[in-house]
């Protein structure tokens, strides 16, 4: 498997909970500095401004799709805001940044970086050894984890996962796995699935048993277990469908060619056996839909594109792990986001894919739209890869950065759009100066 990315795969473990100070219409529950109610957070770390390009997240009225002229500064403590990660609660907002590995904490209401539990004082930034390009937060809100393949462990090969506690701004325990590279938590918050690069073995670790006498990893797979395991999606707290990535991540052998889903149950010995699959490296659980995407070795796109290679999208039964239809294509590269919008639209992002950019003519990178309502595929004119996806809850919107760009897309026509409001001249912006990275809603919806 590849082991740089540009753009990064990230779990975040939800809950129900919703804060008080997202959902009340009562202006004395507004945020403190942009006074919207409906928010969504995009990281840039090149805002313009009188010093120069700054790191910033931009605010965004997810009512009206417009840009706030109110930001977030993390001058000082991210350097290049890009992953972020948003707390079960909605209360709090993690940034990572990939120049200095630096985490930030940003408190969502007061529109600022979190203060130290219990002080007055900014949470510091939180330095990992490496870079990461998947972490989560716990459901407790407090304690975080992030996968960093190259943090040194002495005496051992490089890889560890890295617990964090976000309350003070420190990193609590390192638990070596080698090339830890995507990590997935339980519901429960009890246990996390380590992929590591290049290896047929989940590594599972009980996470009350981290920073105890009592090993907390266990790893299970080897010879006809995993192929090449990369992502999972939690059916229930100890249950989950595990994604084998196979030939695409550097399968070779005959015992790990094989792509598809296995079932993996925490304490069992063994995987069940994996359900074929075209490609699986990430996907969506919708009812009783499982979505599966990646790029199967040399699969030929079909008329209407000059890209040469293209990826797969399977439909899956997910009682029986088996397809509903042949695989449809999409863009090909490293797929690693995925959400559903309104209307039955399926977004589809990937990194380092075939981009096409011919003036007057084809335009396309890595975001593909799937309408589950006829099957239809749909590759909007954007280059670039796929890093942010956000549906709009309760609105037929999705954002999405993509390139460097912010864009928001209309899912009943699958076309972009620039809110109707906008014009040159009432201060009204619709667009993010920059290079817009990842994109997240951090309030339930406004009743």
């Amino acid at each position: 498997m590849k082991k740089t990315f540009v753009s990064m795969a990230v779990l975040i473990a939800f809950s129900v909970a919703i804060v008080c100070c997202g959902g009340n219409k009562s202006a004395s529950n507004q945020h403190q500095v942009s006074g919207l109610r409906f928010r969504a957070f995009v990281s840039n770390p090149l805002f313009p401004s009188g010093i120069g390009n700054s790191p910033v997240i931009n605010i965004v009225d997810a009512l009206q799709d417009i840009v706030s002229p109110a930001t977030i500064s993390l001058l000082g403590t991210s350097t290049q805001p890009g992953l972020m990660v948003v707390t079960s609660d909605l209360s709090g907002t993690v940034v990572f940044s990939p120049s200095g590995n630096s985490i930030a904490v940003i408190d969502n209401h007061a529109e600022a970086l979190a203060t130290v539990t219990g002080g007055s004082t900014s949470v510091p930034g939180i330095t990992l050894p490496g870079f990461t390009e998947s972490m989560f937060v716990a459901s407790d809100n407090v304690s975080a984890y992030a996968a960093v393949p190259s943090a040194p462990v002495t005496g051992q090969a490089p890889g560890a996962v890295i617990a964090m506690n976000l309350g003070t701004g420190t990193i609590t325990a390192t638990i070596p796995v080698p090339a830890a590279h995507f990590i997935v938590g339980s519901p429960d918050g009890n246990h996390i699935l380590v992929f590591s690069d290049n290896s047929d073995n989940v590594t599972v670790i009980a996470t009350a048993l981290i920073a105890t006498n009592t090993d907390p990893r266990q790893p299970v797979g080897g010879i006809g277990g995993f192929h090449r395991p990369v992502w999972a999606i939690f059916i229930d707290n100890t249950t989950a469908y595990v994604f084998n990535c196979g030939l695409e991540c550097g399968g070779s052998a005959v015992t790990d060619m094989t792509a598809g889903i296995s079932t993996f149950t925490i304490g069992s010995a063994a995987p069940s056996a994996i359900a074929p699959l075209s490609a699986a490296t990430y996907g969506l659980l919708q009812g009783n839909i499982l979505y599966v995407a990646g790029t199967p070795p040399h699969t030929r796109c079909g008329p209407g594109t000059a890209a040469t290679t293209c990826g797969t999208l399977n439909i899956v039964d997910a009682a029986s792990l088996q397809p509903t239809r042949s695989p449809l294509l999409i863009t090909d590269g490293y797929h690693d986001r995925m959400a559903m919008g309104a209307n039955g639209q399926l977004f589809i992002g990937a990194h380092t894919c075939t981009s096409i950019n011919v003036l007057g003519g084809e335009v396309r990178g890595c975001l593909a739209i799937f309408n589950s309502n006829n099957s239809s595929v749909v590759i909007p004119p954007q280059i670039g890869d796929a890093t942010g996806i956000q549906p709009i809850t309760g609105r037929d919107v999705v954002y999405v950065c993509q390139g460097g760009a912010f864009q928001m897309y209309n899912t009943t026509t699958d076309q972009t759009f620039i809110p109707p409001t906008s014009s040159p001249t009432n201060g009204i912006v619709s667009t993010i100066v920059g290079q817009s990275y990842d994109v997240k809603l951090v309030d339930p919806p406004v009743d």
